[in-house]
């Protein structure tokens, strides 16, 4: 039987720049390139943990700036692709767009809030006009049911995007959510169907084998895990998971035990794994970014970083308002006096 052909796009870059505070180094992307490009890892998005134009006092500061960070990428990737994360709002196209093109930037990933697509319209359209590869994401997801996000989805696709992928941000779905969600969305759009997934409830793995063999054809999945919360799908437990189910990504395995061991020789203290904190993060459906400020503002205030990520979660908070994990620390504490 002939295997159906995934396509894996590797986050370890960028979504792992929120366990080390966003500071990836020169030598850090320059190595991890070089050893991508040999495992032939189809595409590596590379850049601040919120995408290029957040870096700044409220989201963190990055090391380097994002020119630096995507031109050491583009000198050191010779077969894959360069991709970026890109959040209107935090980007703009003079700003931040325009210059990654003219770095080399391959692919362009606009990514919103699982109901403001609309946001990613004057994004993904001025990227369609340059002949650029371009998809649409949705952040959250876990926050509307499957009918919100099609209709999410549909907009994206009629804005001109090769496909969509849709983000369990806070890595609160499990395997029959994703199924329904895949499921819909492969039978009511055109284009290429996409899951990122995090570990924050040990299901990353099962998640996006699930995705795939719903009909996904796109997954993203990190080295060691390496990323925001209890981290996103293991890509060297991932791909032999898929090759056992006659999926083919035509990475090469032995260079992906080669990049797990450089990212936990490198970042071993600070690779992700499940905790209680980022479990609860999960199951409250709260982003995965913010456990490290979470962990950090509990400790400041002496009070349970469960308590925090659950008033989070009943508030509905989302990327973008770290803000608020003070207003929250300062509400609970507040009402333990």
């Amino acid at each position: 039987m002939e295997s159906k052909k995934i396509l894996i796009s590797d986050p370890t870059l960028r979504d792992g720049s929120h366990a080390i505070k966003h500071k990836f180094s020169k030598d850090d992307i320059s190595n991890y390139c070089k050893l991508a490009d040999k495992a032939r890892i189809p595409i590596v998005e590379v850049g601040h943990g919120n995408g290029i134009g957040a870096s700044s006092l409220q989201l963190g500061e990055s090391l380097l700036s994002d020119f630096d960070m995507l031109s050491t990428a583009r000198k050191n990737l010779k077969k894959s692709k360069l991709g970026v994360h890109v959040i209107p709002g935090f980007a703009t196209i003079d700003k931040d767009i325009l210059p990654a093109v003219d770095v080399g930037v391959d692919v362009f990933r606009i990514a919103t809030h699982c109901t403001e697509s609309d946001l990613s319209e004057r994004h993904i359209s001025f990227l369609r006009k340059k002949n650029l590869e371009v998809w649409g994401c949705l952040m959250m997801a876990h926050m509307v049911d499957t009918e919100t996000l099609i209709d999410q989805a549909k907009k994206i696709e009629n804005y001109g995007a090769d496909g969509v992928i849709f983000m369990d941000s806070a890595g609160s779905f499990i395997p029959n959510q994703i199924k329904e969600r895949v499921e819909g969305l492969v039978s009511e759009l055109n284009i290429m169907v996409g899951f990122h997934g995090h570990n924050n409830l040990n299901l990353a793995v099962a998640n996006s084998l699930e995705a795939i063999q719903s009909g996904a054809t796109l997954v993203d999945a990190c080295s060691a895990g390496f990323g925001a919360g209890a981290g996103n799908t293991q890509l060297e437990v991932l791909i032999p998971v898929l090759l056992k189910q006659n999926f083919d990504t035509n990475i090469d395995f032995n260079g992906l035990l080669d990049l797990a061991e450089f990212v936990i020789s490198k970042f071993g203290k600070s690779t992700s794994s499940v905790h209680i904190d980022s479990m609860i993060s999960g199951y409250y459906g709260v982003f995965s970014g913010f456990l490290v400020p979470v962990r950090r503002v509990a400790l400041e205030y002496k009070i349970s970083p469960i308590d925090i990520f659950k008033e989070l979660g009943r508030r509905n908070i989302i990327a973008g308002q770290e803000d608020l994990i003070i207003e929250v620390a300062n509400s609970i504490r507040d009402k333990s006096k």
